[in-house]
């Protein structure tokens, strides 16, 4: 029965029941169990991001187009499903606009960002930037992930095509881009960082490199985050922490290394809950970051509650749904 819920979870087997991973401060119990989802009713396929409403609910993306967003309660149950046209569902970001929330989903198969309603409903969409010059179609343009900046523009990581960053304005309206494949490769995540009040950062990751970085809203490049081993997705900004799924430790893209990662304030790495002990040299130089468990396989993006809980979804780990990692 513990090997069908692992396997369920999408976790793989040999682990003790409800194990406890991580380091330091931020150690976590497995959940196998939370997601209580019917694959007959509420399918999926890869499990890619997820946000919280202000009720709580758990809007996630998969890119089967049965049910593109899957909405669940805090105790892993399907309040809802929505969204049959987006084959390339990715990135998901919850923003709200004088008290309605709104949804801005990336589909890299359709070239675009769609913003929609709670319920689905389309509002607008972002198409490529024909008449930027860098872009000869619209098939060079596959969005992996959009912020919203502090002034309502629109910030758009082109993760899967030119690794540009594209700032629209509300109506759709390109204003500038930056980036592009010699600064960025694999620009698959971006955040708006507001930990310092005083300076409002983008942190876009750079998966290829295995780094995050860190611009100005006008696409100054102001730091870069070694983070080496790490195939990082997206980052999700906590309070002073920083916490991101790491896709993989070591090629191939399916070689089911992968694990999670929190930063601190000053951007060190603290924890790897499914990794190996943070570690830095004398001169501040970080480790390299590996699997060391075999908890997950390739996990895509993390949710972190108020609590302090990571829900973890996962890409081409069987189908699976988000697993819960308790904070002990």
């Amino acid at each position: 029965m513990q090997q069908t819920a692992l396997a369920g979870a999408g976790l793989l087997t040999g682990l003790p029941q409800d194990p406890v991973i991580g380091h330091g401060d931020f150690r976590y119990r497995i959940n196998q169990r939370w997601c209580k989802a019917d694959p007959a009713q509420h399918p999926v396929k890869n499990c890619h991001e997820m946000v919280f409403d202000k009720q709580g609910r758990i809007y996630m993306t998969t890119d089967d187009i049965r049910n593109n967003i899957l909405v669940f309660d805090k105790d892993g149950k399907v309040q809802d499903a929505c969204g049959h046209e987006y084959p390339g569902a990715h990135g998901l970001t919850l923003h709200d606009e004088g008290g309605e929330e709104v949804l801005y989903i990336t589909d890299y198969e359709r070239h675009m960002v769609i913003k929609t309603t709670l319920q689905g409903v389309v509002i607008r969409t972002f198409e490529w930037p024909a008449d930027s010059g860098k872009y000869h179609s619209a098939s060079e343009f596959r969005p992996t992930e959009t912020a919203v900046g502090p002034d309502g523009d629109l910030f758009v990581a082109d993760g899967y095509g030119k690794d540009y960053i594209l700032q629209y304005d509300r109506e759709g309206n390109l204003k500038n881009m930056f980036g592009g494949p010699d600064v960025l490769r694999n620009a698959h995540g971006i955040a708006v960082d507001k930990r310092n009040p005083d300076q409002t950062v983008l942190l876009v990751t750079s998966r290829a490199e295995n780094k995050l970085k860190r611009f100005s809203p006008d696409g100054t490049l102001l730091e870069t985050i070694d983070l080496p081993g790490a195939y990082i997705c997206r980052p999700v900004i906590q309070g002073d922490h920083v916490f991101f799924a790491v896709l993989i430790s070591e090629l191939p893209w399916d070689s089911g290394t992968g694990f999670v990662c929190i930063l601190d304030k000053n951007n060190r790495v603290v924890s790897n809950p499914g990794g190996n002990v943070p570690r830095y040299d004398t001169s501040g130089n970080p480790g390299s970051l590996y699997q060391t468990v075999k908890v997950f396989k390739h996990p895509h993006d993390v949710l972190v509650d108020t609590n302090g809980n990571i829900y973890v979804s996962q890409w081409n780990s069987g189908n699976v749904y988000p697993v819960l990692l308790e904070r002990v």
